[in-house]
């Protein structure tokens, strides 16, 4: 589906094409720091508004309407796959994922379903159609998933962890399952994305959150290997940008793939970043969620810093994760604007 976008600093990027002053958005931006979400969330409880288009464009365009940001990112959550593939996960309030009956036996991982996504997840679908009816190509939408790594690690804890122990044992102990389930959730994806993709998005990003619990070499064993079966199946029909926290040590790896962008977070300095990379690729982030809770004037200050540092055109600006719900508009506003008023 061919559309014109007025505003495509985000795909010129990706593209590689000269532009005034970077592109912005943030992770989370489609979320709870807004009030207008949060007038939402009083009335839909999480997955009620993932599953209703009408409430997931409504969501997903109010950043773009609201502080300005370059291309808009479908609300959604990564645990739609796992649902999808028979895995029942609910969201606890206060808890954050949950899932009553863990993945930890073979039994388990063979009652894992491959699913047809255009039935079980057509509701997103349904949601990206939606949302380029509101967007009206006003900017680019990003589609995304979670990497097969950071799905294992919900669906073999049953909930958010600090370190994942459970799942990376799971691994440690059972490689040939872990292997068995991995390519499950990653055959599930590509299948997802594509999807996204004929629907409607302009790009699409891999979420590897969890990826930053491993070493290198198990990194390289049990995600990289799957994000990077992504990358080759999407690259050929859309941009895909790979941000996988905690992993600056596999930067190197990765810009070796057709990724079109790759997100690092705050930890890693750009230099060290452009480094890795041997700067052949676009890259994106970092600005400490955090610091969006500076004063105004500081952040126009470390926003300019933070391009700088960047040095070059290949790159997007946005956080080094996704934006916390405390951060008054006003000040994620302000980050934005900082960018816009940028120039190289």
């Amino acid at each position: 589906m061919s559309k014109t976008i007025q505003n495509d600093i985000l795909l010129k990027v990706l593209n590689n094409e000269t532009v005034s002053r970077p592109p912005v958005w943030m992770m989370r931006q489609a979320g709870r720091y807004l009030p207008e979400f949060m007038a939402i969330r009083e009335k839909y409880d999480f997955f009620t508004r993932c599953r209703t288009p009408e409430l997931a464009a409504e969501i997903t365009v109010q950043p773009v309407d609201i502080i300005g940001v370059d291309a808009a990112i479908l609300f959604s959550d990564i645990l739609v796959v796992p649902q999808a593939m028979n895995i029942p996960f609910v969201m606890k309030e206060n808890q954050g994922p949950w899932l009553d009956a863990p993945i930890r036996t073979q039994k388990d991982v063979e009652e894992v379903i491959v699913p047809n996504v255009h039935e079980t997840l057509k509701y997103v679908l349904d949601a990206i159609h939606l949302t380029n009816e509101k967007l009206a190509g006003r900017v680019p939408l990003i589609g995304f998933a979670g990497s097969p790594w950071t799905i294992l690690c919900y669906t073999v804890e049953g909930k958010g962890s600090k370190n994942f122990d459970i799942a990376k044992g799971f691994c440690f102990t059972n490689p040939d399952l872990a292997h068995t389930l991995l390519q499950k959730i990653t055959d599930t994806t590509i299948a997802y994305l594509k999807a996204q993709v004929e629907a409607g998005v302009d790009v699409v990003q891999v979420f590897d959150s969890w990826g930053g619990m491993l070493s290198f070499d198990d990194y390289m064993i049990f995600s990289w290997p799957y994000i990077k079966q992504i990358v080759d199946e999407l690259s050929t029909i859309t941009k895909v940008i790979v941000f996988a926290k905690g992993c600056w040590f596999a930067l190197h790896e990765m810009a070796k793939s057709p990724v079109s962008a790759l997100g690092i977070d705050w930890t890693c300095p750009p230099h060290v970043a452009r480094e890795l990379t041997d700067n052949k690729v676009v890259l994106q982030g970092n600005f400490d969620p955090a610091r969006l809770l500076s004063p105004i004037e500081e952040i126009q200050v470390e926003v300019e810093k933070m391009i700088q540092a960047f040095s070059g055109q290949n790159y997007i600006a946005n956080l080094g994760h996704g934006i916390l719900p405390n951060i008054p508009v006003s000040h994620a506003k302000a980050f934005v604007d900082a960018v816009k008023n940028y120039r190289y």
